[in-house]
């Protein structure tokens, strides 16, 4: 692998152009750890556009780590409501815990330590160092290894591990001759406005350092790992209630979409899916009408909802309203009941 023709220069270029085009977030106008913290959890697998409203409802309702660390998980879910990739909420929330209760509410600034902490990897710790402590560690995600591939003409797999430790090293070189909150945000800048699948090459201030741009390869950088197909599991998911409110299933605390409230739902035939219903929640099943399919993807995984209107008598006590106090409800089963409420009416 290359090394950067002149590191400093290159810190410099980069340095100098994030300072002039940065886009004003508020997370950007900090150094508070925490909140730095919930933004890097937040940005995972999430643009910027769709976080935003999410974290400043967040950053309001839980303004630093105590107010967190305090609050009960059926809170912190909800409020992550729509965000989806609900681990996240759960890591966060038994991090900022970790940090009252270890640490008296300071975040560490070892990189070791912050590893101990829910929910954080390398590039986030490496992102926290650099970001809130001014510390010269380099934080190696998904854009920055695009970036950094056509910077190195680095024909790697970004999403091993080990290559992502050598752009590590390499950006070490160069991360010690500025500002380390401005290179490390000015990497993740550049990779999402500049370098992108697409490159802007003409825009970008690391051009003259690029061999691939030199090369003429960029757009052949880097390498994309071939995607599998996503496996579909099927399931029935009943919409049983007033018109108002609904029956709703508090989902295990372990597995995918751990302790929120979701519709029931079930595999099998329908006829098997019917009686698990009718005997899990004491209901005497009179008919049932099909209302349609629902598709959601995960990142692993894809769900094809059939999803079914039942009526009969019984289970009045798990009937609550979408959106009511502590009813945190997955986006899959949000899609369920938006497809309801097309067909039906509003809730209210």
């Amino acid at each position: 692998m290359k090394r950067l023709k002149d590191p400093e220069g290159f810190a410099h270029r980069l340095c100098g152009w994030y300072r002039e085009h940065r886009r004003e977030l508020p997370f950007r106008k900090t150094k508070d750890p925490y909140r730095i913290f919930i933004s890097e959890l937040m940005l995972q697998q999430t643009q910027v556009t769709t976080m935003l409203p999410y974290y400043e409802r967040f950053i309001e309702r839980f303004p630093d780590v105590h107010a967190l660390a305090a609050a009960d998980r059926e809170t912190v879910l909800k409020l992550w409501e729509g965000l989806g990739y609900y681990n996240r909420a759960r890591h966060l929330h038994e991090a900022a815990r970790h940090v009252v209760e270890i640490h008296g509410g300071a975040f560490p600034e070892d990189f070791e330590e912050l590893l101990t902490l829910k929910g954080v990897g390398r590039y986030t710790a490496a992102a926290i160092r650099s970001i809130a402590f001014e510390r010269p560690s380099p934080a190696v995600d998904g854009n920055v290894m695009r970036v950094m591939c056509r910077v190195l003409a680095y024909d790697a797999d970004p999403t091993k591990v080990s290559e992502r430790k050598r752009i590590e090293s390499v950006l070490t070189d160069a991360i010690v001759h500025e500002v380390p909150s401005d290179f490390t945000q000015g990497m993740m800048e550049l990779g999402a406005l500049i370098c992108r699948p697409d490159p802007a090459c003409e825009k970008c201030p690391l051009r003259d350092c690029c061999f691939a741009y030199e090369q003429g390869i960029q757009r052949t950088l880097p390498r994309r790992p071939k995607r599998k197909s996503k496996p579909v599991e099927t399931y029935h998911v009943f919409i049983y209630g007033d018109g108002r409110r609904f029956l709703f299933m508090r989902r295990p605390e372990s597995g995918l979409l751990g302790g929120l409230d979701g519709l029931p739902q079930y595999g099998g035939t329908l006829k098997q899916a019917l009686a698990a219903f009718a005997q899990d929640y004491e209901v005497r099943v009179g008919s049932h009408e099909h209302l349609g399919n629902v598709r959601h993807t995960f990142s692993h995984k894809q769900w094809l909802l059939k999803v079914h209107q039942v009526f009969g008598q019984g289970g009045e006590h798990h009937l609550k309203q979408p959106g009511s106090s502590g009813t945190a409800i997955p986006r899959a089963h949000s899609k369920v009941l938006e497809l309801f409420q097309k067909q039906n009416g509003t809730f209210a």
